[in-house]
């Protein structure tokens, strides 16, 4: 019995430490990224996708992610939104399910539900430039200019070169006028 509790507790320390030293990672290239460096900031946007992308303590968790990413890619959207919903009831706490899925509804043109699995998203995981630039395409299809703006000033807070904010702000900032005439 000791030997099954002694593997029990080893099992849960290398967990939470792997976890710990991702949000550490994490953290030091949110810093990076502050920089405002661009021949830096592509290069840790992709490390920090890489981190995010990856479960904290769970291959297979990765492994179906990917399965539906390429689902995805492949323009097989219910079977990715299945595939996402499955890894999303395996660890509801893994931001970037809920975001991928999000990305899928956006794509069929369910924005409500796009907004809803975002919100999710920025509760686990509020430096989510990713989710708030997604935030601001579901907020144009919904016609909250405002708002829309707001996601992707929050955006470019977190990641000062992100080009998407400053192209998506003057975009919106014209639809405005436009709507307004």
């Amino acid at each position: 019995m000791k030997k099954i509790l002694t593997i029990i507790i080893l099992f849960f320390s290398t967990t939470t430490l792997a976890a710990n030293e991702r949000n550490l990672e994490l953290d030091k290239l949110f810093i990076d990224l502050k920089k405002n460096d661009p021949t830096l900031s592509k290069n840790i946007e992709l490390k920090i996708w890489d981190l995010w992308s990856t479960h904290p303590t769970d291959d297979k968790l990765t492994s179906i992610l990917n399965e539906g990413s390429k689902l995805m890619q492949d323009k097989n959207l219910f079977r990715a939104i299945s595939v996402f919903t499955e890894v999303i009831e395996m660890d509801p706490t893994w931001a970037e399910a809920w975001n991928k899925r999000a990305t899928v509804y956006y794509m069929i043109g369910e924005f409500e539900k796009s907004q809803n699995d975002i919100n999710k998203v920025l509760n686990l995981e509020d430096r989510h430039f990713g989710a708030l630039a997604g935030q601001g395409l579901v907020n144009i299809q919904l016609k909250n200019y405002e708002k829309a703006i707001l996601s992707y000033q929050m955006a470019e807070k977190i990641y000062p070169t992100m080009r998407s904010p400053k192209i998506m702000i003057k975009k919106i900032q014209e639809l405005i006028k436009r709507d307004s005439i």
